[in-house]
């Protein structure tokens, strides 16, 4: 986790310096079977990472075909011939660079002596959540909360007080947990709000990377309109957040009101946290750079250490 927050903090920097190219995803949505199918290419040029991911999430795929709801495979190219050097599943690489997502804001967000974070989701992408928390925060305390059964969510817990060497538990509510955590990150499936706006204690820093689609949202306008918002990319959110254009059509923010994106923040040009009391929300939609970042990480590593299977589509 800790290379994938420095690959992905590194490409959030790339993107807003303009060294790197990184198209729009093309999004098809096909409701009959609740499929939504994206196409991301990008193109990294100072560390010369170049690829695409296929990433699909079908919500009936557990109960109906027991399969993970989010499936993905990216492909590496070779920057100077073109040439795919690697194909690799993109399901784990997905939640490893969404997590890392979540790292790189809180440590440039989140409040320095923040000691409790809060994870609402309890589900596959909600792990790398937790250790990307655990990685960019100096905590005392992980509470995590979600619809699941109690035994899942307290197993959840266990598993991973055991892999941070942290406090990790199962909150009471999920108001419960916003209004004790410094840290609240949203990592939940779900279509409407799943907090309130009078829930939040002055300083908190918000990660909302569960929705990242139109229409649907984790987070109440409230919420949004008391925040300083901070995209991972602005235009990619104002396209496809939920949690932003839902507000804006309300007419209760405008696109104005949006602080900025994070590479800006990590590059120095736009100040990110200003005081001790603001809230500051990070609103991510997944970005193709930071797949192909830490794809192209995973290849130079699985090369060097001559692992993988090799294959010629010519052969």
């Amino acid at each position: 986790m800790s290379k994938a927050i420095d690959v992905v903090e590194a490409a959030f920097g790339e993107l807003s310096a303009g060294t790197a190219e990184m198209p729009d995803r093309t999004v098809m949505i096909d409701p009959a079977v609740g499929g939504w199918i994206a196409y991301m290419p990008a193109y990294l040029k100072s560390g010369g990472a170049l690829g695409i991911k296929a990433v699909t999430v079908y919500k009936e795929n557990p109960t109906k075909f027991g399969l993970p709801t989010t499936i993905g495979t990216i492909l590496v190219q070779d920057n100077k011939t073109g040439v795919v050097v690697a194909a690799m599943d993109g399901g784990l690489l997905t939640g490893v660079r969404t997590g890392a997502s979540g790292g790189v804001a809180t440590k440039h967000l989140a409040r320095k002596n923040s000691k409790v974070a809060g994870v609402l989701g309890t589900g596959v992408m909600a792990r790398s959540q937790v250790l990307a928390l655990a990685e960019s925060a100096n905590l005392d305390t992980i509470l995590v909360y979600s619809r699941s059964d109690d035994a899942a969510k307290q197993a959840f817990a266990e598993e991973f007080a055991s892999t941070t060497g942290i406090e990790v538990r199962v909150a009471d509510s999920a108001e419960g947990l916003v209004r004790e955590s410094d840290i609240v990150t949203l990592i939940t499936s779900a279509v409407e709000p799943v907090v309130d706006g009078s829930w939040w204690k002055p300083g908190t820093h918000i990660n909302a990377i569960g929705s990242h689609a139109a229409g649907v949202r984790e987070l109440d306008s409230a919420t949004v309109v008391k925040s300083k918002i901070i995209c991972d990319q602005v235009q990619a959110c104002l396209n496809e957040a939920g949690d932003i254009q839902i507000p804006i059509e309300e007419g209760v923010l405008s696109a104005d009101d949006i602080h900025g994106s994070i590479g800006e923040v990590i590059n120095g040009t736009l100040p990110g946290r200003e005081n001790d009391e603001e809230i500051t929300l990070f609103k991510s939609v997944g970005l193709a750079v930071q797949d192909i970042s830490c794809a192209a990480l995973v290849y130079e590593q699985a090369a060097a250490q001559r692992v993988g299977l090799e294959f010629d589509f010519g052969g």
